[in-house]
């Protein structure tokens, strides 16, 4: 997972102009439309139109549905939906700002895709649809956000000061419950939901739950061996400071700072960019 995240995490670098600026805020005006119409639509005709069905996709060419589903608002009504939706916007705005527009874009896609294809593949199997939302994309969202910042506090009903990762708990709580009582193939979508989350940030949670003591003795040693190493390696190159992310060297970028992650296993280098949103390296 964490190789494929430091691809990711190249790539963007690379092509610093890729993905979708404010996606996140896109989607929940989206929501919001469709809300706010549906609520004057009697018949259900426009949700029915835009929700993800692979017998119209395949059958009727409603090609459109592999993208509208994503505006179709799942759960909740009146003030908890608009609720909802601010909650998501500041979880999607605050993930965008710390990874980058562009693995924030791949992030969603990604999830999109997943459930895309599980829909696809329930109806071939079953000949039936499944009912495909954004819900468990965003609640996904909500686990990859309570990972990277767990202490996070907010507030409950906005009165209880509650710590994210709490919330996240609970949230394991309803994922769990979805699939033991949400009849098959329906039920398997929050473990889809999940590969995302874990493709994502599974290196991050490993970190998260690895005992510190261990790590710590474990980078101590590990550190300093490599930095004797590593100074070995780069006086033969010709340059002294490379990022492991973007490749930006201080012969390319004589005016960038680097720095060298204490948390990475080894001894590796990193820009000002990226020393705090790369991926951790274990040795």
């Amino acid at each position: 997972m964490k190789s494929i995240m430091r691809r990711i995490d190249r790539y963007c670098a690379l092509h610093p102009s890729f993905g979708i600026k404010n996606l996140i805020l896109y989607i929940i005006i989206g929501n919001a439309v469709v809300w706010l119409f549906g609520m004057m639509d009697t018949t259900n005709t426009l949700r029915s139109l835009l929700m993800f069905s692979a017998e119209a996709i395949f059958t009727q060419g409603q090609v459109w549905r592999l993208l509208t589903f994503i505006l179709v608002p799942s759960g909740g009504s009146g003030l908890l939906f608009f609720i909802t939706l601010y909650f998501y916007y500041f979880i999607g705005s605050t993930l965008e700002q710390y990874w980058g527009k562009g693995k924030f874009t791949i992030y969603y896609l990604c999830g999109m895709l997943f459930n895309i294809l599980f829909g696809i593949v329930a109806w071939l199997l079953s000949g039936k649809d499944v009912t495909v939302t954004t819900l468990y994309i965003n609640l996904s969202m909500f686990f990859a956000f309570a990972t990277l910042f767990p202490e996070t506090r907010v507030l409950l009903f906005f009165i209880i000061p509650v710590k994210i990762k709490w919330l996240a708990y609970f949230d394991a709580a309803l994922f769990l419950y979805a699939v033991i009582t949400t009849s098959f193939p329906a039920n398997l979508l929050p473990i889809v939901a999940i590969l995302n989350y874990l493709l994502f940030c599974g290196g991050w949670l490993f970190d998260f739950i690895r005992p510190a003591r261990f790590e710590q003795k474990k980078k101590t040693i590990d550190f300093k061996k490599a930095a004797k190493k590593y100074n070995q390696e780069q006086a033969k190159k010709p340059y002294t400071r490379k990022c492991e992310v973007c490749g930006r060297t201080d012969v390319s970028d004589p005016n960038m700072e680097f720095r060298f992650c204490s948390k990475c296993g080894g001894y590796h280098c990193f820009c000002i960019d990226h020393i705090n949103s790369h991926v951790h390296f274990k040795e």
